[in-house]
């Protein structure tokens, strides 16, 4: 097991934050997030899909491995909890914005 070293890519005490180069408007963050959001819930969705579509053909008798069935359920059912989590986190976050006084 090699340590690391200081000049790691990992080590970041001492690193400074590098600033954006370009500016960003209101209206393009908005885009970026949709995109973003709407892309990772995309991904939550296809791995549904092919856990159940492998659970499916398990069920069926097709020629599935039951380790394959099992790995792309579990995978699909933490991808939907940490989904889920992240709604929840924002949707107390906006909360917690509409309380503060203005």
């Amino acid at each position: 097991m090699n340590p690391i070293s200081l000049d790691s890519p990992f080590n970041t005490v001492n690193t400074p934050l590098k600033p954006q180069a370009v500016a960003v408007t209101p209206g393009e963050a908005q885009k970026q997030f949709k995109t973003m959001l709407s892309d990772a819930l995309s991904e939550v969705n296809s791995l549904q899909n092919v856990s159940s579509k492998k659970t499916e053909d398990l069920a069926l008798g097709k020629p599935v491995e039951l380790h394959d069935v099992m790995i792309t359920g579990q995978k699909a059912s933490i991808s939907l909890q940490a989904t889920v989590e992240v709604r929840n986190k924002v949707v107390e976050a906006y909360q917690e914005i509409m309380r503060m006084q203005v």
